[in-house]
């Protein structure tokens, strides 16, 4: 998509099989980028969740509502020319990851966190050769570097594509554990959302909901399901 395109000039978006993947067509001409390049995505699923975006656009096009689209556009524009960098910063998740900062009080919230937590960080021991070390309040704990590659290498075998989708479960839930478990199948995303907000849910019960942080949740709980979403048809 063209950062100067503001109204709908076509009438059908189709899916077009590609020796190398599905790309998307607007009347026949293929759709592009922001960066110029001709989106194309590996699996024909997701090249028809893109064209019905597309066909879903009315007078003016609102890419708030094309979340597919936007992923194939940072998976291309993006992830796909600064991947070891892209990974690199994910990377760096694990040396503050949420699953290692535990409450100092109170008891209840502490014993919630570390039922939830405990067996994910034990998995990513196990599973991953990666151990991290966990602490109560805010003061930063120091990781192995030993523990951060074996995260980091954990990262590496997935492709561009992948990465633009964890890329987002890491960001929104501030755990690359949790999002290294979810990609690879060993919680459902369901499970891993609930997890991820044990903290806030916590404060809601004490002090009631807030209209804006409910919008907010509410946002950050569709992208984060949408990127498994992705996961699961590029799995």
């Amino acid at each position: 998509m063209t950062p100067s395109l503001k109204k709908r000039f076509w009438k059908t978006a189709s899916v077009l099989e590609l020796e190398n993947g599905f790309g998307i067509a607007l009347d026949g001409r293929r759709v592009k980028t922001p960066a110029r390049a001709d989106l194309a995505v590996p699996v024909a699923e997701i090249a028809q969740m893109i064209a019905a975006e597309w066909d879903a656009q009315t007078d003016a096009v609102n890419p708030e509502i094309m979340p597919a689209t936007r992923w194939a556009n940072s998976a291309i524009d993006k992830v796909s020319v600064q991947r070891a960098d892209v990974i690199a910063m994910l990377a760096e998740y694990g040396g503050s990851d949420l699953l290692c900062y535990r409450a100092e009080h109170p008891e209840g919230l502490l014993e919630q966190q570390k039922q939830a937590w405990d067996p994910l960080l034990a998995w990513a021991e196990k599973q991953l050769d990666a151990r991290l070390e966990t602490t109560c309040g805010v003061l930063p704990v120091e990781q192995s570097n030993h523990s951060l590659r074996k995260l980091e290498t954990a990262l590496e075998v997935y492709d561009s594509f992948q990465i633009a989708a964890i890329h987002d479960l890491v960001t929104i839930s501030g755990s690359l554990v949790l999002a290294l478990a979810v990609s690879k199948g060993e919680i459902p995303v369901s499970q891993a959302w609930k997890i991820s907000r044990i903290d806030e849910d916590w404060q809601e019960k004490l002090w009631g909901t807030d209209e804006d942080a409910q919008i907010s949740a509410k946002s950050k709980s569709d992208s984060f399901h949408f990127a498994d979403k992705i996961l699961q048809f590029l799995r």
